[in-house]
């Protein structure tokens, strides 16, 4: 559809309204994008480029693309997953903004890819991700158009791993800045963010009472310790299952307990994927499970749940509330599967509180900045954040907290950068 001369395809462009208020909103959590976005507009620094990005089409994501669009940037954007989309927003960037935006809630397959190569026909010079769907269509299917980019960002850990494994066997072919391994990133957005909005989503969903469940969280991770923390908050007991050794004694020594998923799929209500991995709920657990299970995943692809195999189990399926579809096994136990099994926090719910995206985007809009001045030194490859940008977000967060700490001395600097001193 035309949405203003600009192409886009957005659900309905006169929700325009709507979705301005809603950006306007999350502008108010988000003191660290707003400042970077008044200094884009004075300085362009990213002028002449055109970026794309693959992310959730969200309010904040909107803040994050007018940071952009302020320092210069065409900006083109589609979904980063079918379910995640909040439509007004979407007709705002599009009606209201002159963002060519992509992204309809609740998109097909078919429909979600053909809004990547969209996107991708901005011929992008700077590519922004979040699970890597972009980078990866851009290598398999798009490859005359490699020579465009310079550069490139990912949000989330899904993503990084993709990437990683891109760069390893040789397949990638130019550089992105893991934004989410950013310690202002995956400490607050993945431990915080992802832990307040899981616990939202399902409780929008279900609305079930979390005291005396027993939740199970399936990696241990930033984010899982984040669901976990939250959910011991509003009393449930906990159940972590791992993979990884260290990361479960960590669990352990933080109280909860941790078994593995056959034994925790016999006694859990509430089970929830944060792996980054598939099948950590598979076809052997759902026989288990108790009736009346709910089962989510909050990691970003729905691999993380066996629902094929389910599907194969089950007897009957049918929708018993919005996001909640329920599979009956032979021998009558009902399994509630939430939104698809896709990301619970966006699906069901409006995704991480603009406050903690706030930094997350401010990595973002800084790294755009840094491929701008630097993009041509860098080679392809996975790259971090740089440690300035990463402390130059927190000081921002903090200031506009209204938080002071201590500097050092020059004494203590010189203690610190020397080896002289001893006992």
């Amino acid at each position: 559809m035309q949405v203003d001369g600009k192409q886009g395809d957005v659900k309905d462009p006169s929700l325009a309204e709507e979705g301005q208020r809603l950006i306007e909103w999350a502008a108010r959590e988000m003191p660290v994008v707003r400042l970077i976005q008044g200094e884009f507009a004075a300085a362009k620094p990213l002028a002449g480029m055109r970026v794309a990005g693959c992310l959730h089409v969200t309010s904040e994501t909107a803040n994050l693309a007018l940071a952009l669009q302020a320092g210069g940037a065409e900006v083109s954007l589609c979904a980063s997953n079918p379910l995640s989309t909040q439509d007004p927003v979407a007709a705002a960037l599009a009606a209201a903004h002159g963002v060519p935006t992509y992204a309809i809630k609740g998109e097909d397959n078919d429909t979600y890819y053909a809004h990547i190569h969209a996107a991708l026909d901005a011929k992008p010079n700077v590519t922004l991700d979040d699970g890597a769907d972009l980078v990866a269509t851009l290598h398999t299917q798009r490859q005359d158009l490699l020579g465009e980019v310079a550069a490139g960002t990912e949000e989330t850990t899904t993503g990084v791993i993709r990437l990683r494994s891109m760069a390893e066997s040789g397949a990638l072919k130019y550089p992105i800045i893991a934004v989410n391994e950013a310690d202002t990133k995956h400490l607050f957005d993945n431990r915080y963010g992802t832990g307040q909005s899981t616990i939202d989503g399902i409780t929008r969903a279900t609305n079930v009472l979390w005291a005396g469940k027993r939740v199970v969280v399936a990696g241990y991770g930033w984010c899982g310790r984040g669901v976990a923390m939250r959910a011991r908050g509003m009393g449930a007991h906990v159940i972590v299952t791992e993979v990884d050794p260290v990361r479960a004694l960590e669990a352990v020594m933080d109280g909860f307990m941790v078994m593995p998923m056959d034994d925790a799929a016999r006694v859990g209500d509430i089970f929830i994927s944060v792996t980054g991995g598939m099948s950590a709920v598979g076809r052997s657990h759902f026989p288990l499970m108790k009736d009346g299970a709910i089962v989510a995943n909050s990691g970003h692809f729905n691999v993380e749940l066996d629902l094929e195999a389910l599907e194969g189990l089950a007897v009957e399926r049918r929708a018993v509330r919005p996001f909640v579809e329920q599979y009956v096994l032979p021998g009558g136990a009902r399994i509630n599967v939430l939104a698809e099994g896709r990301l619970v926090n966006l699906s069901a719910a409006e995704g991480h509180p603009s406050s903690v995206m706030d930094m997350s985007f401010a990595n973002q809009a800084l790294s755009v900045e840094h491929i701008a001045k630097n993009g041509g030194g860098l080679t392809p490859g996975v790259h971090s954040v740089p440690a300035e940008i990463d402390k130059r977000v927190a000081q921002l967060k903090l200031a506009a907290l209204d938080v002071s700490i201590d500097a050092l001395t020059p004494e203590q600097a010189r203690y610190l950068a020397g080896w002289e001193a001893g006992t």
